[in-house]
């Protein structure tokens, strides 16, 4: 077959990779052509490109066009009006096409698709299962088939862009909550949720759909399919509840992490940061417990998995200052949560590229999260500056006084505002594509910053 590549990046290079090894019906190799808007792409040698300006024109003469995931489907269509959607697939589709096992669970959300997927791998490895994490977390799906037999478990991290256009639903499908994001990819939020449906809309009644009963988003999108329903942080599912063994006094302060009427650990015993990973938690124990009963695999895992890079991490402490990186918060929801699991003065990092996203509520968990100075960087510092304005916060750096222009100012900036016991958070909120490459640039550059101080 004629198979374009389009999008070459860490998918398009797997896709490139699979598509190669593979066989034509008739014994002949595919005809690969590598289709990048980047002029100067680096490609295999040898391969067929067209790359720069023209890499959409006249994809009709392909017979299937991998889609990289960044790229709009509308985009693809809008260059090629007349191009049959038959055509078109991703890296995703092709691996639900061909992956010779059928245990498959898929996750999205907004946030904390990383680290419930993580979890839930952990979970079945530790319950003696061959689980493998793929998808969105950088690991294209397609890579695993070499290593697949048809009694492994696959775990795979699913964003809107791999999801807007799936023909398949996994047999456990687990959405978490749902905000507002990438509404400049999105056309809309009603847009977004549908992307996400798709993760639901193709199961059968034999299959599972796992869900945020706190997020009426989520129970709308895993209502789209005929899976079985089951809400987690409320039962069936894994549940957060009251600590049977203390009195009243301390129920706010101990809780424990429950499924089927079994204690799987304490809060206090899991090291994630934060009441947010609460929730993730709940997810991810919810749907391990749909494949293994072990107790004592769950809990090895929650009781020893402190997180992911970028993700509340602390970095240092310096004269009674912790430095925190948390670069993958970029939404206002995640800064949100940032700021409550962290119940030390803040000096908080916020601003970035826009998402769409209002920072109205952000403005006002900063007012009431004990934060002592807010620094403002990047294209949406002047917008959070208004709404920090709007909600009567004036304890801020930068907006449209005194930019902040790079990582080490910021950092610099940051420390002269903190006091002992103090926390200095970088948690955007926004994403990174104005001052950096992505949120692990500005991580990097965030970490280097700290530990040269």
């Amino acid at each position: 077959m004629n198979i374009a590549i389009l999008g070459f990046d860490t998918e398009g290079r797997s896709s490139y990779d699979y598509f190669k090894a593979q066989s034509g019906d008739n014994g002949q190799a595919h005809t690969l052509t590598i289709l990048d808007q980047d002029p100067n792409k680096q490609i295999p040698e040898g391969a067929a490109s067209v790359l720069g300006g023209s890499y959409l024109d006249n994809l009709d003469r392909f017979d299937v066009i991998v889609r990289t995931a960044g790229l709009m489907p509308n985009k693809i269509f809008a260059a090629n009006p007349g191009l049959s959607p038959g055509k078109l697939t991703t890296q995703v589709n092709e691996f639900f096409k061909a992956s010779p096992t059928k245990n498959i669970i898929g996750i999205t959300g907004t946030k904390g698709k990383g680290t419930t997927s993580t979890l839930i791998t952990k979970m079945l490895t530790a319950a003696g299962k061959d689980a493998r994490l793929a998808g969105n977390i950088g690991i294209p799906a397609l890579d695993l088939m070499p290593v697949l037999t048809p009694d492994s478990w696959v775990v795979l991290e699913l964003s809107s862009f791999q999801l807007i256009d799936l023909k398949s639903s996994p047999m456990i499908a687990v959405c978490l909550m749902v905000v507002p994001e990438h509404l400049n990819w999105h056309e809309d939020m009603a847009e977004y949720k549908t992307a996400k449906q798709q993760l639901f809309v193709w199961q059968t009644y034999d299959d599972i759909a796992i869900y945020n009963n706190d997020n009426e988003n989520s129970r709308t999108i895993a209502e789209a399919g005929s899976g079985t329903k089951v809400p987690y942080c409320a039962p069936p599912g894994a549940i957060i509840d009251s600590n049977p063994s203390t009195d009243g006094s301390d129920k706010n302060l101990d809780k424990v992490i429950s499924i089927g009427g079994q204690i799987i650990c304490h809060t206090h015993e899991l090291k994630l940061l934060g009441e947010h990973n609460w929730q993730n938690v709940c997810a991810a124990v919810t749907a391990a417990w749909q494949v293994t009963h072990s107790l004592s695999a769950l809990r090895s895992v929650l009781t020893s998995f402190s997180g992911l890079p970028h993700r509340l991490e602390l970095v240092r402490e310096l004269n009674g200052v912790q430095y925190y990186d948390d670069s993958f918060g970029t939404t206002p929801e995640t800064a949100i949560v940032a700021i409550a699991a962290l119940t030390q003065p803040k000096v908080i990092i916020l601003g970035g590229s826009d998402k769409g996203a209002s920072y109205d509520d952000l403005a006002q968990a900063v007012k009431a999260g004990n934060v002592r100075t807010a620094l403002l960087i990047g294209d949406q510092a002047a917008k959070i500056q208004i709404a920090l304005q709007n909600a009567g916060f004036t304890d801020f750096v930068a907006g449209d006084a005194t930019p902040l222009t790079t990582m080490s100012e910021v950092v610099s900036a940051a420390m002269a505002a903190a006091q002992p016991g103090d926390v200095v958070l970088l948690s955007p909120g926004c994403a990174s594509f104005d001052m950096f490459k992505d949120y692990i640039d500005r991580a990097s550059q965030f970490v280097a910053a700290v530990k040269t101080l």
